[in-house]
């Protein structure tokens, strides 16, 4: 081993300091409250296989479009291609479906956010986030980090989604500083599926605290992954970025977690995995940045690049000061 000196002691606290930063931070509240809104979570737990089923997509449509209708508090929110078609296929299977939940929610005072892939052929597509009823006003979120072969093919493999014939598997990315939704005094900002992996990404939308998110919602489909650990894996991600930004994230999924994550990380509530439900709850939106959002917003991941190069150069230094002194190797 090597021994104890003022240089080993040094890396030794710098290699420690980002790992116990969160925990000594996390007391501290860098944001305010922006007030408390209601919403409703909805968890279709459709079965991947039954997804794009044409025989059982006329009742699906209409289960989810009761749910939305029938989802307690001013705001709804559906999971990610919760329709699975795109806008004019799904006029030809149930004809005026859009329509009428646009006009019943509107007229009702309410408002939707809901997973629907949008666009055409000519066009391109993209995964998207719609809001439906009062205070739509046209919002979209498309989404921007893709998925390799899923959501996006890599160069020289056009071939194989071609050859597979695999539909809806070249989207367009999204702006990764993509607007928030306002509502009820909120500014929310959608993101779908792992993009809430991708802290540094979801930083970009705080860069002016004045228009910052005060929510975040995460609208995903992980039924591809069945009852798997992805599942409870998926919530502990949003519960990280919760507690980077110390923003409340509302999950409105398809299998699982649906949950509302309060601005420490904490689980406020929660729906059982693989069941249909709809959660309906409160959360605080929060004003202010954390530090980690001010720097990540500003910088990406280069400080912690940056710092953990400097740590292993030190530490890489202090070996061979070592090693040219006759002490032997850890």
């Amino acid at each position: 081993m090597w021994p104890p000196t003022a240089h080993n002691l040094w890396v030794g606290a710098l290699v420690a300091l980002p790992l116990l930063a969160p925990g000594l931070l996390r007391p501290l509240d860098f944001t305010t409250s922006a007030g408390t809104s209601g919403v409703t979570l909805l968890q279709t737990a459709v079965r991947q296989d039954e997804k794009f089923d044409p025989a059982r997509l006329p009742r699906l449509l209409e289960e989810l479009s009761r749910a939305l209708r029938e989802g307690a508090g001013p705001l709804v929110v559906g999971p990610e291609t919760a329709v699975p078609l795109l806008p004019t296929q799904l006029e030809a299977v149930a004809p005026g479906w859009w329509q009428e939940l646009s006009s019943t929610l509107a007229a009702s005072g309410r408002t939707a956010l809901l997973g629907v892939p949008l666009g055409s052929f000519e066009q391109g597509y993209t995964n998207s986030v719609v809001a439906l009823g009062a205070g739509a006003a046209g919002y979209r979120y498309d989404k921007a980090h893709l998925v390799p072969f899923g959501e996006f093919i890599p160069t020289g493999f056009r071939w194989f989604t071609e050859l597979m014939d695999i539909p809806l598997g070249d989207f367009n990315r999204g702006p990764l500083r993509a607007p928030s939704f306002a509502f009820d005094g909120q500014r929310l900002a959608p993101n779908i599926c792992y993009e809430d992996l991708f802290g540094e990404e979801l930083a970009l939308r705080f860069v002016d605290a004045r228009q910052a998110p005060t929510a975040l919602v995460n609208l995903s489909n992980i039924a591809w992954f069945g009852d798997t650990i992805a599942l409870p894996q998926h919530l502990i991600i949003s519960r990280m970025r919760a507690l980077e930004f110390q923003r409340p994230m509302l999950r409105a999924t398809n299998t699982g977690a649906t949950a509302i994550v309060d601005h420490r990380g904490r689980v406020s509530q929660a729906l059982p995995f693989h069941r249909p439900g709809a959660l309906v709850g409160r959360f605080d939106g929060r004003t202010g940045l954390t530090p980690y959002a001010w720097w990540a917003s500003r910088l990406g991941l280069w400080p912690l690049v940056a710092g953990a190069t400097l740590v292993c150069l030190w530490a890489a230094a202090g070996a061979a000061a070592a090693r040219s002194r006759g002490c032997p190797p850890p």
